[in-house]
């Protein structure tokens, strides 16, 4: 029987190589893939995991914003498991709060690594999704917040069971160009990028897991977005209430949802718990 494996993306460090470690020290009966983008961190990473006990860790690149280095894990993946079992899309990025560059210029940064650079991945990896998968989208409690900021029809388009993955991307393009444009307000968007990239993601998991309900009933996968909370990481800054280790406990309570189990499935959850979206 082929070996299980989990994928961890960004994980060299802060939530990522909490989630690892969190996946590890459950007992996860594979390997975990320890992805990131910068090689000598990622073999870092698993060097230290290994010095802890940890020894089922492997390191593999990944450079969730290039679609080539998306497809190079893929053809791994395939060759030295023959499928996927867990897939965590941790990796992101956040502009600090007094960041120099201008709206536009996060927005387009922000939306390629958050939203398309998961979007990407996915479409590499959901071929190889074995029954009774788990995957993780690390998204944000901003997301919930962004959404009550934007105008009453973006919110309906939003929240929309029908919404389709091709009008949501275009919603994403949406958003990029109007900060650009410095039409954003609007256009009945907030006026930071972070938000709606993590909208994008929330909304992504909504729509993947009604995919997977119709292409692949009764192979039990499920699907979920999260929201790891304000964590005490480079990108959460030194004053959040959460450790990376507290952070990373839904990502993986949803990564080892026991098999057979219906629920939670296409669903934001924080601190274990469905949220209302």
């Amino acid at each position: 029987m082929s070996k299980k494996v989990a994928v961890v993306s960004g994980a060299n460090k802060g939530i990522g190589l909490a989630i690892v470690r969190g996946l590890c020290k459950a007992g996860y009966s594979g390997e975990v893939l320890l992805t990131a983008r910068n090689e000598k961190l990622g073999l870092d990473a698993v060097k230290l995991l290994k010095t802890e006990g940890y020894e089922n860790v492997v390191f593999h690149q990944l450079d969730i914003c290039d679609q080539t280095s998306c497809l190079a894990l893929k053809t791994f993946v395939e060759k030295r498991y023959g499928g996927l079992d867990v897939l965590v899309n941790n990796a992101g990025i956040a502009f600090k709060v007094n960041a120099p560059e201008s709206l536009g210029e996060q927005a387009e940064v922000t939306m390629r690594t958050n939203f398309w650079g998961t979007l990407w991945v996915c479409h590499a990896l959901f071929p190889l999704l074995r029954p009774n998968a788990r995957v993780v989208n690390v998204s944000s409690f901003v997301s919930k917040q962004s959404l009550n900021e934007c105008s009453p029809e973006l919110q309906a388009r939003f929240r929309s069971t029908e919404i389709s993955e091709e009008e949501l991307c275009l919603l994403m393009g949406e958003f990029v160009v109007a900060a650009q444009n410095g039409e954003h307000k609007a256009q009945g968007w907030p006026g930071y990028a972070y938000g709606p990239a993590k909208i994008g993601v929330t909304v992504l998991s909504r729509i993947q897991a009604r995919v997977l309900n119709e292409t692949r009933p009764g192979d039990g996968i499920l699907l979920n977005a999260c929201c790891p909370g304000w964590i005490r990481t480079d990108m959460g800054g030194p004053n959040a209430p959460k450790s990376p280790e507290e952070g990373a406990e839904t990502p993986v309570y949803l990564a080892l949802l026991p098999e057979g189990a219906k629920e939670p499935h296409g669903q934001l959850v924080w601190d274990k718990t469905v949220q209302e979206w």
